[in-house]
């Protein structure tokens, strides 16, 4: 069972889903599903701070209660805060990739066939986000798979970040949602234009 810190992270790690690059995200939960806490707390204030990126009070909180404890310095913690300035959309998201992604869904039919009426998952979705404009050059057009589980977060996280990675995903973006988690525009948009990939046990008819 994941402890409290593990917790923090990871709900951290969904609500800068979209700000920090995708290339310092993966590796956060990378790190995070296999419970190297302490590599974390060394690296991720350093990164919201060279990115530029500042925490509301919320994600503040989070950030402290999952780090500090582990070795991250305080100093460059308490230089994140940063309360208001709401963070404008950069991405959009639609449920098909356009033609020139020039994609298979063989994908998709991995994960169903890993997912499917797996213990502690729901409904399992994916969505293509897109640059909100021409010039936005911060990923291009990729795959974000949406889980809902109620248990396993970080783990299953990482789980599929590395299949997704063998199956030639170096970025993979893998957003695992706990119950009752109070999304950002982000993930809301995300799962409006989503269409379903799998369902695990959770979300099975009975």
């Amino acid at each position: 069972m994941e402890s409290e810190d593990e917790l923090a992270c990871h709900e951290l790690l969904l609500l800068l889903a979209g700000r920090l690059p995708d290339v310092a995200l993966w590796r956060f939960r990378d790190w995070l599903g296999e419970g190297t806490l302490g590599v974390l707390a060394r690296s991720l204030p350093k990164s919201l701070l060279r990115c530029g990126i500042g925490l509301d009070q919320r994600e503040h909180t989070l950030l402290s209660t999952g780090l500090l404890r582990h070795g991250a310095d305080a100093h460059q913690v308490a230089a994140t805060l940063r309360v208001g300035g709401a963070t404008l959309p950069r991405y959009t998201f639609a449920e098909s990739p356009s033609e020139r992604a020039n994609v298979s869904d063989s994908v998709s039919a991995l994960l169903d066939a890993a997912l499917r009426g797996r213990p502690d998952v729901g409904e399992v979705r994916a969505t293509w986000r897109r640059g909100e404009s021409p010039e936005d050059n911060t990923g291009g057009e990729k795959r974000v798979l949406l889980v809902s589980a109620v248990a396993g977060w970080p783990r299953l996280t990482g789980e599929l970040q590395r299949v997704l990675r063998v199956l030639g995903d170096d970025e993979p973006s893998i957003e695992v949602l706990p119950p009752n988690f109070d999304m950002p525009d982000y993930h809301r948009d995300a799962l409006a234009n989503s269409r379903p990939v799998s369902v695990g046990a959770v979300g099975a008819a009975t």
